[in-house]
């Protein structure tokens, strides 16, 4: 096998649900517990105030909060990575000094959404971000929410800037991945569960994982299979996934609701969802259950 680039926040992370209280605060004691746990169990990054992570409906003030008390209770163990994207380019940068005031490693920063800017403002958003900040960023490319794709072309100029080292990779286009990958040094993180093993095999840096909150260990060992030189057991290993992940990522749930479901269920720092998002009902967390059970049996 071709040796691989140091990814730069890590090859496993997780897009690390917010826990909250029953009353819907922000649970500052129940995020340490549930970082502490997914380092413990394979997690190189966390990534924080992410589409997971509920950052529509999180206050600046509770994303540095957060930022703070997960990197005081994983100290130098993994990368924490600040999702801080908003739909103006000047707020954005308001909570990229923030993050990086409260301590992360790295920026996770969506396309902007709702006004559907040009490619060119879209660049120009990046680079400012990037320009205002000493912390890597990694761009968030997910056009079904934003409605904005960050076009490969634009990608590749984007990839000169020094700070601009990674991407979060939601937009289903292989070839257009492809692309970027052979052409820059960009590091790509595939934001979809089901592509965790076909991203990393033709050259990705890893993963952002959402089903990774409940089943840590088990998605890291998809990557240590593959680079051991075992890819027979990557692809068994990454097939074991599928009900689960089918279950929390495309029941037409989104998967903040259906990780708090299934991690409240197992015992676990999760908390309610706030509004305009809806617990899942009973019957969606027993097959939840079900599943997890049958892959962590397996």
């Amino acid at each position: 096998m071709t040796s691989r680039r140091t990814p730069p926040f890590g090859r496993a992370l997780c897009a690390m649900i917010t826990p909250f209280t029953d009353e819907g605060l922000l649970d500052l004691d129940g995020a340490q517990r549930l970082a502490d746990r997914l380092v413990s169990e394979g997690c190189d990054g966390l990534v924080l105030s992410g589409t997971t992570g509920e950052s529509p409906t999180t206050t600046d003030a509770e994303k540095s909060a957060l930022v703070r008390a997960v990197a005081d209770a994983v100290g130098d163990r993994a990368a924490i990575v600040a999702g801080i994207g908003t739909a103006d380019t000047r707020h954005t940068i308001e909570l990229a000094l923030e993050a990086e005031k409260a301590g992360a490693d790295g920026l996770l920063v969506v396309t902007p959404y709702y006004s559907r800017p040009p490619q060119d403002a879209v660049e120009a958003h990046f680079r400012a971000i990037a320009d205002a900040s000493g912390l890597p960023l990694a761009l968030y490319d997910i056009p079904g929410r934003t409605g904005t794709r960050i076009e490969p072309e634009t990608m590749l100029r984007l990839a000169e800037h020094p700070r601009i080292v990674a991407v979060k990779d939601c937009a289903y286009d292989l070839l257009g991945t492809q692309k970027v990958l052979a052409a820059t040094e960009l590091a790509y993180y595939t934001g979809c569960d089901e592509y965790v093993l076909a991203m990393y095999a033709i050259g990705g840096a890893g993963y952002i994982s959402t089903v990774a909150n409940v089943t840590p260990r088990h998605f890291r060992s998809i990557l240590d299979a593959f680079d051991g030189g075992d890819p027979d057991e990557a692809v068994r290993l990454q097939q074991l996934t599928i009900p689960l992940t089918e279950l929390m990522m495309a029941s037409g749930l989104p998967g903040s609701v259906t990780a708090k479901a299934l991690l409240g269920a197992l015992g676990l720092p999760s908390g309610p969802v706030r509004a305009p998002l809806r617990p899942a009902g009973r019957e969606t967390v027993d097959g939840l259950r079900t599943a997890y059970e049958r892959l962590v049996a397996a």
